[in-house]
């Protein structure tokens, strides 16, 4: 074989020094090197410390450091405090964790379940609740592996091989998901005896993987991990107790219906039983919309106002819809406002650190104003509600609608800062109902790995932007660090503050999406460096069968993503 040409980009040795774009500088440096050769020999080139290295993007699309490199390629470190570092650093621990757990418990499953804070939670799959006890032995052996400073290696098995070893560990959700595979060469991670189904690059050592803690949490732990952006530093555990208690409710309710891991879903598909699983799934989802309705209503002669808050796609607007539609069954008159009818305009938004117009913070709301004719309302006065013309950057001065509170009228407010008392100062709390948003899955792909809640809102968010707003994927992943940035500083400070939690999170909705994103991902070539994100994207979707969209109903709240929804926006 001849030898290929490798581009290594270098971080430059002062981070700290940014482009205008944020990012850190590169330079370059060409070298040949053999056919094969393992990205691992080549971190000596990156001007970094080895240890600081998580993975390597190769070609724009992020491998483990053992990957082989086998064509002329660019190469550059991901290093462990990069947003994806960051990630591989979690999905390592995490992996570490269950090499633990296997080694300490062999006759246990240790299940992963939801994030709470900086951290994932745990059960074990018995339901035995774990003894303190247990939790040290799991955290002492965790630091040991660490100590020993172990290999993770990155291979592949024949499928057939792959398929028998997981049933004989007992890793039955892994071998469900293999059912909708078809690859001959099964992807694997392995550290001291144990392999797990490679889903994303891990780190190479367990010696990396040294700030953690591991703690008791309800029914069981809390394996917890540094912040984005905080380093090796572990913060202090904040609880988020309504959050918890929604996710705990729907991981119990995945259990009872039978589909807790992506394989059971993709059964369902097979076995042509799909829509009676949809039907159910949107039941209960609108039996807990019925539930906060209730609560609602029982605080009728003092709530004036129902603010409603949450992450980007979220669905934020069909749940007011939904709700909206309960409270009308019971009586009660809802009028919708929208915040975005309150920014100041363009000219008056405050700047963000680039120099740009910052619209996710508060100060772009007219604050005063809104504040004003809420009291007016309240006060049973007729007012006229703003209108914001987003072409113009600028409050129409014609054409809002006039509105005034009768005795059963209620607002209903949406907006991401809804939930902040800084919106309302002048509003007493006991007037104003605060619901918080978000899709909280509860689905895993297995007992191993999760789904993260940000990645099916993201994938939302992909196919309403090309849907309604002409942008494609490639655009999407440009903005959503600069959303997630946003939702992180505007929006989960102030989650716990809220009076109910609704998850919008339907577990089929993913095989649905997947008909809409995976030719948006494809789309995204090897020379844009959103690449890694499609790729990343397009291997999660490729473990769910797909689900027609015309079983979605018309009211679903997937609607408002994937569009022909009863309602309108």
């Amino acid at each position: 074989m001849k030898d290929i040409e490798i581009r290594i980009l270098k971080r430059e040795k002062n981070r700290n020094t940014h482009s205008s774009d944020g990012k850190v500088p590169l330079s370059q440096a060409l070298i040949r090197a053999p056919f094969g050769t393992r990205a691992d020999s080549l971190v000596g080139h990156f001007n970094v410390p080895e240890q600081e290295i998580a993975a390597v993007k190769i070609n724009n699309e992020i491998l483990p450091l053992g990957a082989r490199i086998e064509i002329n390629a660019a190469i550059e470190p991901v290093l462990l405090e990069d947003p994806e570092g960051t990630m591989i650093y979690r999905r390592s621990l995490a992996f570490l964790l269950a090499v633990a757990s296997r080694r300490i418990f062999p006759e246990k499953n240790l299940y992963v379940g939801h994030s709470l804070g900086h951290g994932y939670y745990y059960t074990f799959a018995e339901g035995q609740k774990p003894a303190v006890e247990e939790i040290e032995s799991l955290k002492n052996e965790m630091l040991a592996l660490v100590r020993e400073d172990l290999p993770i290696s990155f291979g592949c098995m024949a499928y057939g091989e792959a398929l028998e070893l997981f049933e004989k560990s007992r890793q039955t959700d892994t071998a469900l998901l293999l059912e909708e595979r078809s690859e001959s060469r099964v992807l694997v991670n392995e550290c001291k005896g144990f392999v797990d189904l490679y889903i994303e690059p891990l780190v190479n050592r367990t010696g990396l993987l040294s700030y953690f803690d591991l703690i008791a949490y309800q029914d069981g732990l809390l394996l917890r991990f540094p912040g984005i952006g905080r380093g090796h530093t572990l913060d202090p555990f904040e609880d988020s107790p309504g959050i918890f208690s929604v996710y705990d409710e729907y991981k119990k309710w995945g259990r009872i219906v039978g589909v807790h891991a992506v394989g059971h879903l993709n059964r369902l598909v097979a076995n042509r039983s799909i829509r009676d699983y949809i039907r159910i799934a949107e039941a209960f989802q609108a039996k807990k919309m019925s539930e906060i309705a209730d609560r609602i209503y029982a605080k009728k002669e003092t709530v004036k106002a129902v603010l409603i808050a949450g992450p980007s796609s979220s669905g934020k607007t069909t749940t007011a819809k939904r709700l909206s539609i309960d409270l009308k069954v019971m009586g009660i008159e809802p009028i919708a406002i929208s915040l975005d009818d309150y920014y100041v305009g363009t000219d008056r938004t405050p700047l963000d650190e680039n120099g740009k117009p910052d619209f996710e913070c508060l100060e772009a709301l007219d604050i005063p104003y809104l504040n004003e004719q809420l009291l007016a309302l309240f006060a049973g006065e007729e007012v006229t509600l703003p209108v914001f013309d987003f072409k113009s950057g600028r409050r129409r001065e014609t054409g809002g609608r006039k509105i005034r509170m009768e005795r059963r009228t209620m607002l209903v407010i949406e907006g991401i800062h809804g939930l902040n008392d800084a919106l309302t100062p002048q509003i007493a709390g006991e007037l104003k109902f605060k619901l918080y948003v978000s899709a909280l899955t509860q689905l895993n792909l297995d007992d191993h790995n999760r789904i993260p809640t940000s990645d099916n809102r993201l994938l939302r968010r992909m196919v309403r932007d090309y849907q309604f707003r002409g942008a494609g994927a490639e655009r999407t992943f440009q903005m959503w660090p600069s959303v997630q940035k946003g939702e992180r500083k505007h929006i989960f400070p102030y989650q716990n503050s809220a009076d109910a939690a609704f998850n919008s999170a339907l577990d089929y909705e993913l095989a649905v999406l997947k008909f809409y994103a995976d030719p948006l991902l494809r789309s995204v070539k090897p020379n844009m460096t959103e690449y890694a994100e499609a790729v990343r994207l397009l291997s999660f979707l490729g473990n769910f069968a797909p689900i027609p969209p015309q079983y979605v109903p018309t009211q679903s709240i997937l609607r408002e993503f994937i569009g022909e929804s009863e309602f309108k926006y």
